[in-house]
């Protein structure tokens, strides 16, 4: 199949009825804070809550009778192997998927409740893929890759199509790059309607492989990241061909940027968006004076994050802006002590997260006590507002070094 504009509309008529064209709406307050006019396509929407259903169905959709019959197989740490599993549910097709050992619990399960045979293997997803392509070997099974095949890369693009038609004048996409499925459809189709559009990819520091391909240099992956769904470190082959003669250029940001846009996402937008759903984002926040003044259109690719590491996120992000601090207090280890500093916090609208006490390790005089406490406030202003009433009041209170606060 020729990869072209034609197919990606092909593409669309397959998913009419059968994936969500999801909201595509102007965040004002983040506009605000980037300094550009933003959308937000909120794929998250879509019912396994990623994009990753447009490709996973268009390929499905495709299959002959006997693929059909004899059934596929999908390599995945957790979003293709959801949508993979579930719209061959629906269409009555036996779907075996591999995913790494350490894919997310929720996504794991999430899976196994579409009713596919999960086989978890490798620590990474190449690891993964090499032994899921045996598999379908052995077992005669037709492979729907993640992002190197050109059904599912048609079935992407069908995602410029519904934001061209909702806004026209867009003037440059933002999209996160993983094995690079995602933009090669979204960059086809959006530069075969609308030339002059600008694509811009953004990739982790932790797996920047598609960013050293497309800028000619090396790179090594780490063995981790938030944005698991595009920590990817092998690149498509095909992808990697379209990436290069449609995408502008390819930015990278750190995983404290990827945890940032999660949070703002949440708090002001009110969704739940996984590490690679915030990257777009964070791009944009990084690269400020990139897109300053344009306007933009930014993919929410997926919500499917484990309850635990959003928390984790929330609560370094907090740690990172202020609002959740350290402090360590002197006190003398007498009764009633501890809860006057407890009153004295009250008091300056602080809120006690967590108390230790530590007599032996210390070298403060017998019969004093140190304690640590992790306290909510509004902001930086606020924990010094704190400290100071807890000297006022008698106490000796200090600003521990929080390592992930921001210098």
């Amino acid at each position: 199949m020729k990869l072209n504009l034609a197919e990606v509309r092909a593409a669309a008529k397959r998913l009419r009825g059968q994936a969500l064209n999801t909201p595509f709406l102007h965040s004002r307050t983040l506009s605000e804070l980037c300094g550009c006019e933003l959308w937000l396509k909120f794929e998250n929407h879509q019912f396994t809550a990623s994009f990753k259903e447009r490709g996973a169905l268009n390929r499905l959709a495709t299959l002959s009778a006997e693929q059909a019959r004899l059934g596929v197989l999908a390599v995945s740490a957790g979003n293709h192997a959801q949508a993979v599993a579930y719209h061959a549910q629906r269409l009555g097709i036996k779907a075996v998927i591999v995913m790494p050992r350490h894919t997310p619990a929720v996504k794991v399960s999430r899976t196994e409740h579409f009713g596919a045979e999960i086989l978890l293997a490798g620590e990474t997803f190449d690891e993964a893929l090499q032994q899921g392509l045996a598999l379908a070997k052995d077992r005669k099974l037709t492979l729907v890759h993640p992002y190197d095949d050109p059904y599912v890369i048609a079935g992407q693009g069908t995602l410029a199509l519904e934001m061209l038609e909702a806004q026209p004048d867009l003037e440059a996409l933002v999209i996160a790059i993983g094995g690079g499925g995602l933009i090669s459809g979204v960059s086809l189709a959006a530069k075969a309607i609308r030339p002059e559009i600008e694509i811009y990819g953004v990739q982790s520091e932790s797996f920047p492989a598609m960013h050293a391909l497309f800028h000619g240099s090396s790179a090594e992956s780490q063995t981790n990241s938030i944005a698991d769904g595009i920590a990817v470190k092998m690149p498509g082959l095909l992808t990697r061909e379209l990436i290069k003669a449609q995408v502008e250029d390819i930015v990278l940001v750190s995983e404290e940027d990827i945890e940032r846009a999660l949070v703002m996402l949440l708090e002001i937008e009110k969704t739940v968006v996984e590490g690679a759903g915030a990257a777009g984002l964070a791009g944009v926040l990084r690269h400020r004076r990139r897109f300053e003044g344009r306007k933009l259109g930014l993919v929410l690719s997926g919500g499917n994050i484990d309850s635990s590491l959003l928390s984790d996120a929330i609560a370094r992000e907090m740690v990172r802006s202020g609002r959740l601090a350290r402090l360590r207090v002197d006190l003398r280890d007498v009764p009633g002590a501890l809860a006057r500093a407890a009153q004295v916090v009250a008091d300056a609208q602080g809120n006690i997260e967590e108390v230790q006490h530590q007599r032996a390790f210390t070298k403060l005089p017998a019969r004093s006590v140190e304690i640590e406490i992790v306290v909510q406030a509004r902001g930086p202003e606020h924990v010094l507002r704190i400290i100071e009433a807890l000297n006022a009041t008698g106490f000796h209170a200090t600003l521990e070094n929080n390592r992930n606060a921001s210098s």
